[in-house]
């Protein structure tokens, strides 16, 4: 995630808008290694796919023809960005978020990028600051009931429905972030106690930490750089870290270790498991 986050900061700093090419981007970059590397990355599909059956005669749902998906998403573009007529931004990230999906512009990867698509737009609208709000989680928890309501759009016009389903999401999910940032910061506030005891060394182990709290994955040469610290003083903290069990090597390598900050991880990627 952090990647695609990544392109969306930069996106946003060079001042490009939410568009077809940064869509296609965020995709190459999750697409760009495993097995879905064969899947075109970035690249629109050029075969018809369905969704359930085993042909498109059998199938649940069968999006446009790849002949028209870059009209498609062309037309969700000018959409997005108020023509003919803007539209309310939470409204805008729900419907958008439909017609992506409906759309499927790409053989795989729909999903998380539908998904992205909707907390880059909050960001692009001003409603968020940061990409801080993902509805992952409530999708997953109410996975058969978002199924139903995509089909239901589809095949009945129950935009309503879908909208109060989806407001309902953002409203939990903003308490969820809520609730999971004071967490965090009692984490880092216990941990601050633990590494308090340690004495004379405290200081020094602090400032690691510190690091840790901007990066929870980082490598023994970005903690001591961004420390501060000489390199015996770093990896001595980062021992005594991982004695006190807050912080693991996670690369089990003498050389270009990684370590994890692991209590701070353990309450980030709570539900964060793919949909």
């Amino acid at each position: 995630m952090r990647s695609c986050d990544g392109s969306w900061a930069r996106a946003n700093r060079e001042g490009f808008p939410l568009s077809i090419r940064l869509i296609r981007e965020i995709h190459q970059t999750l697409l760009t290694t495993g097995r879905e590397s064969e899947k075109a990355p970035g690249e629109f599909r050029t075969s018809p796919v369905w969704i359930g059956g085993s042909r498109p005669g059998t199938a649940e749902f069968v999006p446009p023809p790849a002949s028209h998906v870059a009209e498609c998403m062309s037309d969700l573009e000018r959409w997005i960005h108020g023509q003919p007529e803007r539209t309310p931004t939470l409204i805008k990230a729900a419907l958008a978020h439909v017609q992506f999906e409906t759309i499927h512009p790409f053989l795989d990867g729909n999903g998380r990028v539908g998904r992205l698509l909707v907390t880059l737009l909050l960001c692009a609208e001003g409603l968020l600051k940061q990409p801080m709000l993902y509805l992952s989680l409530y999708l997953k928890q109410h996975r058969a009931r978002y199924y139903e309501l995509l089909m239901r759009v589809r095949s009945d016009g129950a935009w309503e429905e879908w909208l109060e389903f989806f407001a309902r999401g953002a409203i939990e999910t903003a308490a969820s972030a809520v609730a999971t940032a004071t967490r965090l910061t009692q984490q880092a506030r216990s941990d601050r106690v633990r590494m308090e005891a340690l004495g004379r060394l405290a200081g020094n182990a602090l400032r690691v930490h510190a690091t840790l709290l901007e990066r929870p994955v980082a490598s023994a040469q970005s903690i001591t750089d961004r420390s501060g610290l000489s390199v015996p003083t770093a990896n001595r903290m980062l021992r005594e870290l991982v004695s006190l069990g807050l912080v693991r090597e996670i690369t089990g390598r003498r050389r270009g270790r990684l370590f994890s900050y692991d209590p701070y991880l353990r309450i980030l990627s709570e539900g964060t498991e793919p949909l």
